[in-house]
């Protein structure tokens, strides 16, 4: 819903903007030190990477928690990004939450499903 306060400037949605843009910097910067941990492991680790070699590199529990930590974070600027893009582009309130709901189902679902991958559960 708009509102016009007399001047010529409408006031749209919430106005998250500084704060969206530090959550979608510190995510993506948590994300780029997270390629370069496994990229040194990868790099580290002498023959052929197989499956044997990433379960190794995913196996001890401070990989694990850095891996849910960058899901999160991941997760996070997914939800950030497409919040934002719901608000810009779909008007009717109804189908804005609609996708903002399934949206976030959805996410959570991820979390959890990289939850149980990691830990096997």
């Amino acid at each position: 819903m708009a509102v016009n306060y007399g001047s010529k400037r409408t006031v749209v949605g919430a106005h998250y903007g500084t704060g969206d843009w530090l959550v979608q910097r510190f995510t993506a910067a948590l994300m780029v030190i997270f390629t370069l941990v496994v990229l040194a492991q990868v790099i580290l680790t002498k023959g052929t990477i197989g499956y044997d070699k990433w379960a190794g590199i995913f196996a001890s529990q401070w990989m694990k928690v850095l891996t849910f930590a960058v899901v999160v974070a991941l997760i996070w600027h997914i939800w950030v990004g497409m919040r934002n893009v719901w608000m810009d582009y779909i008007k009717p309130v109804g189908m804005r939450m609609t996708l903002q709901a399934l949206t976030l189902a959805w996410l959570v679902g991820c979390a959890g499903w990289a939850f149980q991958v990691l830990w096997r559960l």
